[in-house]
């Protein structure tokens, strides 16, 4: 059974100090989303990105951008 794709909203970071401080918020907003290695199509510096759908993305991302987080790279995907 091929296994359909989905769009998501990969959020890369230059840090790895960044993707914790990221997924820790995420969790106490109560922001769905998980830590990823980066995808191959991609490149970013510290190989950890942060996958939502990109509807969630849609609702919270004025959330997300109050955080003051430095994003390398905003991709949107199909995984």
């Amino acid at each position: 059974m091929i296994r359909e794709k989905k769009l998501y909203q990969i959020l890369t970071f230059s840090t790895t100090t960044a993707a914790i401080s990221m997924e820790k918020q995420c969790k106490e907003a109560g922001i769905p989303g998980r830590l990823i290695p980066v995808p191959r199509q991609i490149t970013a510096g510290c190989g950890l990105a942060w996958r939502m759908t990109v509807e969630e993305y849609e609702i919270y991302q004025k959330d997300i951008c109050k955080w003051n987080l430095r994003f390398e790279q905003t991709v949107t995907m199909a995984l």
